[in-house]
């Protein structure tokens, strides 16, 4: 049951029908509805304020009437308070209905049409060929993860694409370097490592031997030109690469549509650029195109090279125009750290200008903090960087050790360390808001007290441990059993995780799913301690508390679903 719609409905039939001749009335006042910091102000509160000016009355007095004329106490009560009309839910019905409607659900409650028609595109973890995959792509990765399965769970169609960094002239140095010191299956059994090993030697060559910088812009030229040997060699890097990839979105559970890169739109760029020349939004600088975006206080946005190369901008132009054409998209999200919000500001800008609305209401950069691990800011050159493999097998490792310690009877312990190992990686990139700088510590995210990935799990874990030790009971449930604070506080979150999971999606912000199943995990486990759950001399309330922590055990588990989480049966 969505009690604040409940609420809402009826409350704007009362407004109604005390005030039937006032115009100017909100049509829908769930959005009006609050939570009140403290629950002895009520379980939701509408502020009479906003209807003040329409009614011309004070909010006192509105309040006052509306708490007089609400006539819905199976529903719940209504007070005046200072021009507020708290509303107080009637908790045994409150329970009934809630439970009905969630256990009806199963784990998808909080599903819904909402996006039933509509398109998204997400880019997102964007790798680099022939460099492996580390810890700067974890956020990317599991926020859009994250993402397309929150709008997969809202009804939308999603498109996740995989922006490739394929293209430019480092990939001639390379196959320059192959044809030099390489051999197919030294660079097969090492995979990129082997890569990186042969584009190392090639920099410390060239800097001996200036004609191999010329050999591989040559290559690169090949490249360019369709060359069937430099195209054969090229898309083989791109293989090996993929498959060192996908062994890390394997363990992560991240599968995408699309692994269209840069190079995929090399050909499609000279097309955009006639189509700036076209529109007069090309000029000249200094031998370089570029379009003028001074007026939008904003630097030029660079279209060609002196020598004629195409950049980045040229690319995502050729990028986004394809992915409207081809997939005709409601909305577009790029999953880039914040540093490139001037990129996307000039991208978006220059497509407006070229003539496109949709790109300033459907196109939106979704910025994300930095990573950094154990007080350490990563750094290719000081040599401090994490390979997310490596990360991903050292906290299943970790994880192992201490489910050793904690539960030594456990069976399948490596396939649960596998999933509270990746699941408190993964959790504790979506524990706070995207935008906010992530320091990763193995004591904090792998910690089975306090609000973690392994404590989520373990909540929901328990659940589950309840629910099998619990007998077979006939008797019908007595809701009555689930009148006191901490288990009303929980039906409150079930009911609210709707709005959660909507929330998440129009703000692109994964972290409200994770603290809303956080909190429910934390609300359970204060209604485990504060309340006998399994009661053989009170089977009815033992058959409500049941329905409660199977509702409760659903939840979480949809919850850590949707942020890319597993949640083992046991721990």
């Amino acid at each position: 049951m969505d009690s604040r719609r409940a609420i809402a409905d009826t409350l704007l039939k009362t407004l109604k029908g005390c005030w039937p001749e006032a115009e100017g009335l909100p049509e829908d006042l769930y959005g009006f509805l609050e939570v009140p910091p403290d629950k002895a102000m009520g379980d939701y509160a509408f502020p009479c304020f906003r209807l003040s000016k329409v009614l011309r009355k004070g909010p006192p007095m509105i309040a006052s009437a509306l708490a007089e004329a609400y006539a819905e106490p199976e529903l719940a009560k209504a007070e005046a308070v200072n021009g507020y009309l708290n509303f107080f839910l009637n908790r045994g019905n409150f329970a009934q209905q809630t439970l009905d409607a969630v256990l009806a659900a199963g784990e998808n409650w909080g599903a819904s049409q909402a996006g039933a028609g509509k398109t998204v595109c997400m880019d997102y973890s964007s790798i680099n060929i022939a460099k492996r995959f580390h810890i700067g792509h974890l956020s990317t990765t599991v926020i859009g993860n994250s993402l397309k399965r929150i709008y997969d769970f809202l009804g939308w169609k999603t498109v996740s694409i995989n922006h490739l960094g394929d293209w430019g002239t480092q990939f001639g140095k390379m196959i320059a370097a192959y044809k030099h010191w390489g051999d197919k299956k030294t660079v097969e059994d090492g995979g990129v490592d082997e890569m990186t090993k042969l584009y190392v030697r090639f920099n410390q060559e060239a800097a001996n031997d200036p004609a191999l910088e010329d050999e591989g812009r040559a290559w690169f030229k090949k490249i360019e030109d369709g060359d069937p040997e430099a195209l054969e060699i090229f898309h083989w890097f791109k293989d090996v690469t993929l498959k060192d990839a996908m062994r890390v979105y394997d363990i992560l559970g991240v599968h995408f549509d699309s692994y269209a890169g840069e190079s995929f739109y090399a050909d499609k760029t000279a097309a955009v650029v006639e189509e700036l020349d076209q529109k007069g939004l090309l000029k000249d600088s200094d031998g370089a195109k570029i379009v003028d975006l001074e007026e939008y206080n904003m630097p030029p946005c660079l279209i060609l090279k002196s020598d004629g190369a195409t950049l980045y901008h040229t690319r995502d132009l050729a990028a986004a125009l394809y992915r409207k054409n081809t997939y005709h998209f409601d909305l577009c999200l790029y999953i880039v750290a914040y540093q490139q919000d001037l990129h996307f500001r000039q991208l978006f800008k220059v497509l407006e200008l070229m003539g496109y609305p949709w790109a300033k209401d459907q196109m939106k950069h979704v910025a994300f903090g930095m990573v950094s691990f154990e007080g350490q800011a990563l750094s290719t050159r000081k040599g401090v960087m994490i390979y997310l493999d490596d990360l991903l097998t050292r906290a299943q490792e970790k994880a192992l050790d201490i489910i050793k310690e904690k539960s030594p009877n456990l069976p399948d312990k490596e396939d649960v360390a596998r999933q509270v190992g990746v699941g408190a990686v993964v959790y504790a990139t979506l524990q706070n808001n995207r935008i906010k700088d992530i320091d990763f510590w193995w004591d904090r995210a792998l910690n089975f007290d306090g609000e973690t990935g392994p404590y989520v799990q373990y909540t929901c874990a328990r659940c589950g441990s309840v629910l099998r030790k619990a007998p077979a009971i006939d008797a019908e449930p007595d809701y009555a059993a689930l009148d006191n604070d901490e288990a009303q506080q929980l039906l409150l979150l079930l009911s609210r995780f709707p709005d959660a999971v909507q929330d998440a999606a129009d703000k692109y912000e994964p972290s409200m799913v994770t603290r809303a199943t956080t909190e429910l995990a934390k609300a359970y486990n204060k209604f485990y301690y504060e309340h006998r759950v399994l009661d053989e001399n009170d089977l009815p309330g033992t058959k409500a508390r049941l329905l409660l922590t199977e509702a409760v055990r659903n939840v979480i588990k949809t919850g850590l679903y949707l942020i890319g989480v597993e949640a083992p049966e046991r721990m």
